[in-house]
């Protein structure tokens, strides 16, 4: 799907996830029309409709964390409610969290954004070839979507499956079950979406540090916020498992096989909740206004909202212009998980919402279009 599209509301959102992730999921196979979606109360129906089990929302008013809402079950065979520390997979929000872990550390004079990627990388080099030859991949690039670097995304693995390592997954060598990583156009040359360059910087921070992703994106993001329901760990710890919502599919069974494991953690591997993304997209607020800077300072917030020419992705997330209103955001697909997150540049309102079922992009859009226009945020 190329081209500029222009979506009413808040469709331009999950959209993205479409452009973007490769969602799937649709309407289901019912041919009824979905019931009508005026109020927060609509909800249910919703979930019935589209044979979504369990959504968690979080809406964000004047930089606070001002509702947290609950629908449904965490697991549709045993019951267990969603309640507000019920963990999902966040999917491709994953790289919103591990670009600014990225960004703490060029920041703090670690790692330059415009610096050769494979300076950095020591247990791993990302090969060279005729498009390397002309220009070499760099942080920035690699964050942004324009490092020319190959897989759009990832399948995760059931927990019958062997695990490859992470060099593994970018010499797409078995177990990996994608093809490798490498560069297959000028890097710098135009926008194309790809995981496998947020696995390239996922390596690139552990060589950097020498420490594992889920610990660097702990001390470096997920601690200072007090993001206490989010990890990184893949698989999810057996002491953390009781928190974790299961994957669903498109008829809201249990997903066969289990809740998949990503070792690309930076490209999908979170677990967290709206609240905990929504203590993330407020200090993003604040930073950007210059009154918090806990994680990145304002220019530099601001130089991650700012997308190369031709192209609408920043530094790990992709910037809304609203009938002249700039929001930022992302969307996240894993299997069995559908989620979408965004918030204004300078008003302080925003919303998060993540679903637990293949179905749950067209039931975003409906919640999305509820919060929009029940909460009057401007440009929609």
């Amino acid at each position: 799907m190329t081209g500029t599209v222009r979506m009413p509301a808040f469709r331009v959102v999950f959209f993205l996830c479409v452009f973007l992730a490769g969602c799937s999921g649709g309407g289901g196979s019912n041919p009824a029309p979905p019931p009508s979606a005026a109020a927060l109360t609509d909800i249910p129906s919703l979930m019935e409709y589209y044979h979504v089990p369990g959504v968690s929302i979080a809406i964000l008013e004047n930089s606070k964390v001002a509702r947290l809402l609950v629908y449904g079950v965490a697991n549709a065979n045993t019951g267990q409610p969603v309640t507000e520390s019920t963990r999902f997979q966040a999917g491709s929000i994953s790289k919103s969290v591990a670009a600014v872990t990225a960004l703490k550390f060029v920041q703090d004079g670690r790692i330059g954004l415009d610096d050769n990627i494979n300076a950095v990388l020591t247990s791993w080099q990302l090969p060279s070839n005729s498009f390397t030859a002309t220009r070499n991949v760099t942080l920035r690039m690699l964050l942004n979507h324009t490092a020319g670097t190959t897989v759009h995304g990832f399948d995760g693995y059931r927990s019958t499956d062997p695990l490859p390592t992470l060099i593994q997954v970018l010499n797409g060598s078995p177990p990996a079950n994608s093809p490798p990583i490498v560069v297959d156009k000028v890097p710098g040359e135009g926008f194309r979406y790809s995981g496998g360059g947020y696995v390239v910087m996922q390596q690139a921070l552990m060589d950097l540090l020498g420490k594992p992703f889920a610990t660097i994106a702990k001390e470096t993001v997920l601690d200072p916020l007090a993001m206490t329901d989010s990890t990184y760990e893949q698989p999810l710890p057996a002491t953390e498992s009781s928190s974790a919502s299961a994957a669903h599919d498109s008829s809201g069974h249990v997903l066969q096989g289990g809740t998949h494991i990503y070792p690309e953690l930076a490209a999908a591997g979170l677990w967290t909740t709206p609240r905990d993304l929504a203590l993330f997209l407020i200090e993003l607020q604040l930073s950007l206004q210059g009154s918090s800077n806990q994680l990145i300072s304002t220019s530099l917030a601001a130089e991650m909202l700012s997308p190369p020419p031709g192209s609408r992705y920043g530094l790990g997330f992709d910037t809304i212009n609203a009938g002249g209103e700039q929001y930022f955001g992302h969307t996240g697909v894993n299997a069995g998980f559908q989620l979408a997150m965004i918030a204004h540049r300078s008003k302080g309102m925003g919303a998060v919402i993540m679903t637990n079922g293949d179905n749950g992009g067209p039931l975003i859009d409906k919640i999305l279009a509820i919060i929009e226009s029940t909460e009057k945020w401007p440009g929609f």
